[in-house]
């Protein structure tokens, strides 16, 4: 199954250490980098034992599985992985790829990412640095749902537009500059936002692994590079997640708010991915019907304006900002 990729010299750097990729210079990630971060510690998390393969116990000088063992499972030779582990994707095979993925347990979202490291697909337009824009038909969706609260997301996870139940709900995003309407720049440098989400670090963590398929897909998009580069500068707890390289794709789930009017709600969330080419998708949160939190959505959309303005401490209304991930952000 060898297609005999070009060798590579010496180690890769670090994600976004590499030139022109340093922090805030906005030209890109390192793709080779971000491969070979991604595979070393998916091989690291498997035990030997979990694959029926020998352990030698403390004789074994590197934590999960060797070089060697993860080839022998894929059928490819150790030095073709090797090569590949060093960041090497060129002209590696789908089908090599997918025995890869097989050997390392990769989840679904872990595989689509695995893929889009190692075979880029070739985008004929350069990045732009203009705003992304929602379909008119979509903006006058939002103002038509009036008990839930709902917004649209954009790559990068920029926040693009939102009904005025979401500005109850999350605060006012027109109060805020352009560039500050994305969901990591709220969650990682405003401290509001780490007090309405109960279960903070897990809010960070799926933002974080949201970007991580972002930075997959496009790898040379400056924003995003831009956007990881200050993030990385002004947050430890970002530099720390982002160095996980985890990646993981949510398209629903629940989640504990605590808001300063109504105090704690458990609201679902649902997560549609447009199928126009955008890349944007549509993401709703609604209560048990009867519950408490159902109560306090109802309150919250009679309140209007002054709910926007007690929200995450942004400010109602609907807006529109720029563009990452069409899963939960």
């Amino acid at each position: 199954m060898d297609e005999k990729p070009e060798s590579v010299t010496g180690a890769t750097a670090p994600p976004g250490t590499g030139p022109g990729t340093g922090p805030g210079t906005g030209t890109g990630l390192d793709r080779r980098a971000e491969l070979s971060e991604f595979l070393r510690p998916r091989r690291a998390r498997l035990k030997p034992e979990d694959l029926g393969l020998p352990d030698f116990g403390r004789h074994r000088r590197v934590p999960g599985l060797r070089r060697e063992e993860l080839a022998q499972l894929a059928g490819v030779s150790v030095a073709y992985y090797t090569r590949l582990e060093q960041g090497n994707g060129r002209n590696v095979s789908a089908e090599v790829l997918d025995a890869i993925a097989r050997a390392l347990r990769l989840s679904d979202a872990e595989h689509a990412h695995l893929m889009h490291l190692a075979k880029p697909k070739q985008h004929k337009k350069k990045p732009t640095t203009r705003m992304e824009q929602v379909r008119p038909a979509l903006a006058q969706l939002l103002d038509s749902i009036n008990d839930v609260p709902a917004y649209i997301t954009g790559r990068r996870s920029d926040i693009l537009a939102w009904n005025r139940m979401a500005a109850a709900l999350f605060g006012d995003w027109a109060e805020l500059p352009e560039r500050e309407r994305n969901w990591a720049r709220l969650v990682f440098l405003r401290p509001e936002y780490r007090d309405l989400f109960v279960e903070w670090d897990q809010k960070a963590s799926d933002m974080v692994s949201l970007l991580r398929m972002d930075a997959g897909c496009h790898p040379d998009d400056p924003r995003l590079s831009a956007l990881v580069g200050e993030l990385s500068v002004k947050s430890e707890e970002f530099r720390h997640l982002w160095a996980r390289h985890d990646v993981k794709e949510k398209t629903y789930g629940v989640k504990h708010l605590r808001h300063p009017l109504v105090g704690e709600l458990t609201l679902n969330f649902e997560s549609f991915r447009l199928t126009d080419g955008t890349e944007q998708g549509l993401v709703t949160y609604h209560a048990e019907p009867g519950s408490p939190s159902a109560e306090a959505l109802r309150l919250l959309a009679s309140w209007g304006a002054d709910a926007a303005k007690a929200g995450a401490g942004t400010g109602t209304g609907s807006g529109a900002g720029t563009g990452s991930g069409t899963s939960e952000a």
